[in-house]
């Protein structure tokens, strides 16, 4: 510096004429600690033109709150969010700056940070503290809402979107209510549409209860096996997780006692409601007969209809709807591609194979065929590729997604099965290469990426066949503030009668297939089916006519 100065020396620099360059170097006026209290980011030796010793002084109570940035101003909106609601307007205002819409009468006010979850609602410490170790620090919308809502026992309806903290959400109020009554079996039942998601709702339970006694019981064929055979077993779990068709088997069987529940969750609720399950889900409810029974559903889409049939089971349900109802993620980044003919998808995912992509990818198909053929189009492209569907033994779809979630596998293959709730992390690619069937099934498949307010992108192929149904794709896209070309915001909307048929079976494809022999298999496996349908009809008729 020494040596700065005699070089220096005798020079004058004028500010007035380089005040510009002179701002660059001036310290920010804010603080990243306000322990230390102290904006001195620049050292002593480069604060060249002397505005180190002006600066020194200078605290963060200073500086006026809006000028705070970064790690202070959360600081400053930390401390406020331990205050209660002075009043209605308040509550209002916090809702909508959320995004959070919400229903019904005499509806409990939201929580602002999950410490209020102790204070104002006496959670125990237990779950704060593992809250925190699992890396929660503050609630999502949806979990702001809903837990005060159940918490008070009321009946309503959460929609929020994919990724949005729905499970812990219904987890945190089960945990609540299991420690504020007396021990009886099971008193809360969580039901999922598929064994994986029921898998992955017990695994976040555990964390949750890290270090107490709480008995939770993930029913699957092994357990449910030895429960008939003592009977007894049954008593000593406090929450039943499972899947509509195990749980109704354990009714009809006497292996699970469901009277003393108080808290009935539908996770994937839209799923739930449909003919698929319908029957069965109103079993479940037979067999649920506490008069303080609370029910709540969870989805990330809730059609109309849908949403009308679950008003008929609940009593006075308030409805929660975070963000845009039926959109995707925001954080989502959504493309359409036009593929021309139906080989042209395997060109295209060629292409972005051979040009490079960010793993882990899904991608998702129509039907189990077009998995595998697909699977087999792809295994030889030197990534590594598995494939996911029914037909595989639950032994091994847990060791597959184990590997994904792990890092082993880099593209996962997968049919409607995995387009709901399953969470794995750091999703960067959806692809869906056969076009959905619906609204729901799109959004349900893109949200498995940009989870937890994560950047992920999603690509869907299109044919001149998928054309018709292209709209209801580009309203979602709209709806989620994506860039749509203009001259797909003037297409047609589907009739009603063409996505009811779309819905109930997907569109005739051209095989994936590129080897003949695979693909004359695949023929004369089709032929098979047309050949045994032909025959039940024939046998049909017959007993009718002799019946007549």
């Amino acid at each position: 510096m020494d040596f700065f100065k005699l070089l220096g020396a005798g020079a004058k620099f004028d500010k007035n004429r380089f005040k510009e360059d002179i701002a660059v170097f001036k310290p920010p006026q804010h603080t990243e600690n306000r322990s230390i209290g102290v904006v001195d980011t620049v050292p002593k030796e480069l604060d060249f033109f002397g505005d180190h010793h002006n600066q020194r002084h200078k605290t963060a109570d200073s500086i006026p709150k809006s000028q705070l940035s970064g790690s202070a101003s959360q600081f400053v909106r930390q401390e406020d969010d331990h205050a209660p609601f002075k009043d209605e307007e308040e509550v209002a205002a916090f809702l909508k700056r959320h995004r959070v819409n919400v229903s019904g009468t005499d509806v409990p006010h939201p929580i602002k940070s999950f410490e209020m979850l102790c204070k104002e609602h006496k959670f125990q410490p237990f779950v704060l503290r593992n809250l925190k170790t699992f890396g929660f620090k503050q609630p999502t919308p949806i979990q702001m809402q809903s837990v005060p809502v159940a918490v008070h026992r009321r009946d309503f309806i959460a929609n929020a979107p994919t990724g949005s903290g729905k499970t812990l959400a219904f987890l945190l109020s089960i945990l609540h209510q299991v420690h504020s009554e007396e021990k009886s079996g099971y008193r809360a039942v969580v039901v999922s549409p598929t064994r994986e998601l029921a898998t992955q709702i017990y695994e976040h339970l555990r964390n949750l209860t890290t270090g107490r006694k709480v008995k939770v019981c993930l029913m699957t064929k092994a357990n449910a096996a030895a429960q008939a055979q003592d009977p007894a077993m049954r008593q000593k779990y406090d929450i039943l997780i499972t899947t509509p068709m195990r749980l109704v088997h354990a009714i009809q069987n006497g292996e699970a006692d469901l009277s003393r529940v108080r808290s009935l969750v539908l996770d994937e609720a839209d799923s739930l409601m449909e003919k698929g399950f319908l029957e069965q889900v109103d079993e479940i409810l037979s067999a649920c007969t506490s008069t303080n029974l609370q029910i709540s559903l969870y989805s990330a889409t809730m059609p109309s209809s849908v949403e009308q049939m679950a008003k008929t089971i609940m009593k006075d349900p308030i409805r929660i709807i975070v963000g845009t109802q039926n959109a995707a993620t925001e954080s989502i980044e959504q493309n359409l591609v036009f593929v021309g003919q139906e080989e042209g998808k395997l060109i295209e995912l060629r292409n972005m194979i051979a040009t490079g992509f960010k793993p882990p990818c899904l991608i998702f198909v129509q039907s189990i065929e077009r998995a595998k053929e697909l699977f087999h189009e792809l295994v030889f492209e030197g990534i590594n590729v598995e494939v996911i569907h029914s037909e595989r033994t639950q032994t091994q779809r847990n060791k597959i997604v184990q590997k994904f979630r792990s890092g082993e596998l880099w593209v996962l293959i997968c049919t409607e099965l995995m387009a709901r709730g399953i969470d794995f992390k750091g999703i960067n690619l959806v692809i869906n290469y056969d076009f959905p069937q619906s609204t729901q099934s799109y959004i349900h498949r893109i949200g498995r990426t940009g989870r937890a307010g994560r950047p992920g992108k999603a690509i869907t192929y299109f044919t001149k066949e998928d054309a018709p149904y292209l709209k209801t794709i580009v309203n979602v896209m709209r709806e989620s503030g994506c860039q749509v070309p203009e001259w797909m915001l003037k297409l047609r909307n589907p009739a009603k009668k063409d996505k009811k048929k779309m819905k109930k079976a997907p569109i005739e494809r051209d095989s994936i297939s590129t080897t003949p022999k695979y693909d004359a298999k695949r023929q004369k496996h089709k032929r098979q089916i047309v050949e045994q349908s032909k025959a039940k009809k024939l046998r049909t008729q017959d007993v009718s006519i002799s019946e007549s």
